[in-house]
């Protein structure tokens, strides 16, 4: 059996208070990370193949304490596996949005196509204007597709990035 590639993301930290975002007043277990620690955690793990198995290393410049390194491990969890959570409604709303925009879009091109049916052929302005129909009503399916076809992959990864994150072990060092 082949060992899948260790993806160890290490974070050298002063106190554990710089793991949090200061301006959240939430209680330390339920805040947010700090923008710049959830940025670094991210960038690392996305430099990670995506069959390694992530970990999460904290190292703090403080004496010990069981309690920093329990908040440590629940807040790293907790956050990725919000955030694990709001990427996958975002997802569900996507998907919402292009099953609507799929709906007023042929609607439109249904109405467009019955307007150009109703242009009398033969004149020159008449060709023009049935074309410009066709194509405008063609356009209005172009965000169902694009929803349905290229937006919702990103969302998608970022969301198994966060849990995979959310799931992953994390270890806490003390360095005095």
């Amino acid at each position: 059996m082949q060992n899948r590639p260790s993806g160890l993301i290490e974070l050298r930290l002063n106190n554990v208070g710089q793991l949090f975002n200061t301006m959240d007043p939430s209680p330390f277990h339920e805040r947010d990370l700090d923008h710049d620690a959830e940025e670094f955690i991210l960038s690392w793990a996305r430099e990670h193949e995506r069959d390694s198995d992530l970990r999460i290393k904290v190292v703090l410049r403080q004496p010990a304490d069981a309690e920093a390194e329990r908040l440590v491990r629940e807040s790293l969890q907790h956050y990725f596996e919000y955030r694990a959570r709001i990427a996958r409604h975002d997802l569900g709303e996507l998907f919402r949005e292009g099953r609507t925009a799929l709906l007023i879009g042929a609607l439109f091109l249904a109405a467009t196509l019955v307007l150009r049916n109703l242009i009398p052929t033969g004149a020159s302005w008449s060709d023009f204007m049935r074309e410009g129909l066709t194509i405008c009503g063609w356009v209005g399916l172009w965000k169902p597709i694009d929803i349905h076809l290229y937006r919702w992959w990103p969302l998608k990864a970022h969301g198994a990035l966060l849990t995979r994150l959310s799931r992953c072990p994390v270890e806490v060092d003390f360095e005095a």
